[in-house]
């Protein structure tokens, strides 16, 4: 009888699943000057979400001039042409809304959430910053957030205990003129080193409207909307073209080994493969792997190294999915005293043993259901359906992506998995061990043949 419930239970699962498709309508256009614009309506709540995705990240930069795609993620807070220093933050708050930023390898966004009413106020600011912010960009202005970016990587990277950990994997995962070998937030010195000039040839290049996406979703009258956009983006003037950068996707043939003696209480594991880029054929299927690893308590590292063998505190495993390469990581903080070594042993023994004997129908069905949910979850709010179409729209190059999500992760299957693991985690790879000071004994060392 428990066999019957079980395996029932795993059917409805699975047809759960595969019956799940969402179909969030939108409509799409673009102005004369390249500017792409992706429109949703949402009349359940009175608020819109207006999210502006730029085709810009920390890959678009060189080496000796890193750190300007995050420089400007301040920037643009800053005032334009039209609007007052630090205005930006000041008039979405009074008017009940929220807002922010980010930047990534690959891109930079900023979105503002408000009720629908001051929507027309939105596309007013977002258009005064991307077509008239260098007549207000000045040198003082430059240096003030400077010294912000430059204080957030003391805190966030140089002070941080295993801060500077990601910048040491991809160091050792890839060569000095790979676009993904610099941190977002740059070093120091070439955060120094720019000048005005260095800064506002970046933001004439990159800033522009045909490298721009702009997504509406909520509440909106659709004609007054489409009106608001031509008139406040539509006499922005088109960028120079822009290339796209081409995919490449590493290897490495061998284990590359390093270790970090840092101010930390534990000994930290960081084990990291080259995969496949976000639209790679086996992304979907590395992300239901990584969950088949550590996604919760149930998860085969965490039940063997938290659970049985208590010799860590924490498991994490992901799939690092980004346009021009992709990365899969497996990161264990070790209990105090716990050498890595024997973390890496044990870990390395069960991607053997997947790698022969493959997952569960169970494991797989956990997978794809926590995935689903996570998706669908994101898609509750204005805001995170606007996230989503323009992230489909940059990255995959097509909004209706955001209809199809789901079936790159109904599709995958249990030899899928085992051939995944087999694939990529067999590889060489990158091995990070971040000790405590004065303890070096801890790191995990090469097993001699």
């Amino acid at each position: 009888m428990k066999s019957f419930i079980s395996g029932l239970l795993l059917l409805i699962l699975a047809a759960g699943f595969s019956q799940a498709q969402v179909n969030i309508p939108f409509e799409e256009y673009t102005l004369p000057n390249g500017l792409k614009v992706i429109l949703h309506e949402d009349n359940s709540v009175p608020i819109t979400a207006v999210n502006i995705w730029y085709h810009v990240g920390s890959a678009y930069e060189r080496p000796g001039r890193t750190g300007f795609a995050h420089l400007f993620e301040h920037m643009l807070f800053q005032g334009s042409q039209n609007v007052g220093d630090d205005q930006h933050f000041g008039m979405i708050q009074e008017a009940g809304g929220s807002l922010n930023g980010s930047t990534s390898n690959d891109r930079t966004n900023y979105f503002e959430t408000v009720p629908s009413n001051f929507a027309e106020m939105v596309f007013w600011l977002e258009s005064d910053r991307m077509g008239f912010l260098l007549p207000a960009m000045t040198q003082e202005k430059l240096d003030n957030q400077r010294d912000v970016v430059k204080n957030e990587r003391r805190q966030r990277v140089d002070n941080q205990p295993y801060g500077r950990s990601f910048e040491r994997l991809h160091a050792l995962l890839y060569e000095p003129s790979h676009p993904y070998s610099w941190s977002v937030i740059g070093s120091m010195d070439d955060l120094s080193a720019a000048s005005l000039e260095d800064v506002k040839e970046f933001f004439r290049l990159y800033y522009t409207p045909n490298n721009a996406s702009l997504v509406v979703a909520g509440e909106f009258d659709k004609k007054r909307t489409k009106d608001w956009i031509g008139r406040y983006f539509g006499d922005i003037p088109r960028g120079a073209p822009i290339d796209k950068l081409k995919i490449q996707q590493p290897t490495l043939s061998e284990d590359k080994r390093e270790t970090m003696e840092d101010r930390v209480q534990l000994a930290r594991l960081y084990l990291y493969w080259h995969s496949t880029p976000l639209t790679g054929p086996d992304d979907a299927t590395l992300d239901i792997l990584a969950d088949v690893l550590s996604g919760g308590k149930n998860s085969r590292l965490y039940k063997v190294l938290v659970y049985e063998k208590q010799i860590a505190q924490s498991v994490f495993t992901s799939q690092i999915s980004r346009s021009l390469a992709g990365i899969f990581g497996i990161t264990v903080t070790a209990k105090p005293g716990v050498g890595l070594s024997e973390i890496q042993s044990v870990v390395d023994e069960e991607i053997e043993r997947l790698v022969r004997d493959g997952i569960t129908e169970r494991e797989l069905a956990r997978s794809k259901n926590s995935r689903k949910s996570d998706f669908i979850y994101g898609l509750q709010s204005v805001g995170g359906k606007a996230e989503r179409l323009n992230s489909f729209n940059v990255m995959w190059g097509d909004p209706a992506v955001i209809n199809r999500e789901l079936d790159r992760y109904a599709k995958v299957t249990l030899e899928d998995v085992r051939r995944a693991a087999a694939t990529y985690l067999t590889k060489g790879r990158a091995i990070l061990s971040v000790v405590p000071m004065g303890k070096k004994d801890l790191e995990a060392k090469a097993v001699s043949n």
